[in-house]
């Protein structure tokens, strides 16, 4: 009886990791939101790695978090390291591409808990008195996220995130005037 339960429970395990193995490699995860306040200013609050911290859906996960800024202010080149509690983990985020009103590119590294080096694009469209906001995210799964995406739905655990970010950046954007934008340097 005991041998036919290990048995049973090793080809749930080789079925598991069979199917894991076998998901897709590549993911891409987007959200959008209209905000009532010129692109020039959103771009403004994105661009801006310490005025990211304004509207970031991480920032608040954990006050004590350790941060440091590198290269210019905003723009291409502008570099944001975090190093924090498990629901942060550890990591640093570098703008490399920055069209302005248009399109920011970041490189976004993480170091913990889990390795791995994804792309976000931030997105900006005009429409009328209104902006158009996307935040992409895309990278590559390594076998342990596979594994953990079985379990848990990362497009909507990260998703959900990003609506919060959008729906806080619409607040700060849409309270304050352009140029009202406050940074912390």
């Amino acid at each position: 009886m005991l041998l036919k339960i290990i048995l049973g429970l090793a080809v749930v395990i080789i079925a598991f990791l069979v199917v894991a193995a076998m998901r897709p490699s590549s993911f891409r995860i987007e959200r959008s939101a209209t905000i009532a306040a010129p692109a020039p200013e959103i771009f403004a609050r994105v661009d801006d790695l310490h005025a990211f911290q304004e509207w970031s859906p991480w920032a608040k996960l954990d006050p004590n978090c350790q941060t440091s800024f590198d290269g210019p202010p905003a723009g291409k080149g502008a570099a944001y390291s975090w190093s924090g509690n498990s629901k942060v983990g550890q990591g640093r985020m570098t703008v490399v591409e920055s069209r302005p009103s248009d399109l920011i590119r970041m490189k976004l590294e993480f170091l913990k808990p889990f390795p791995g080096t994804n792309s976000v694009e931030f997105a900006f469209k005009p429409e009328a008195d209104r902006t158009l906001v996307t935040w992409t995210m895309t990278g590559q799964y390594t076998f342990i996220p596979k594994a953990i995406g079985m379990i848990i739905n990362m497009d909507q655990m990260i998703g959900k995130s990003f609506d919060e970010g959008l729906a806080n950046l619409k607040t700060l954007s849409e309270q304050r005037p352009a140029g009202g934008v406050v940074t912390s340097r």
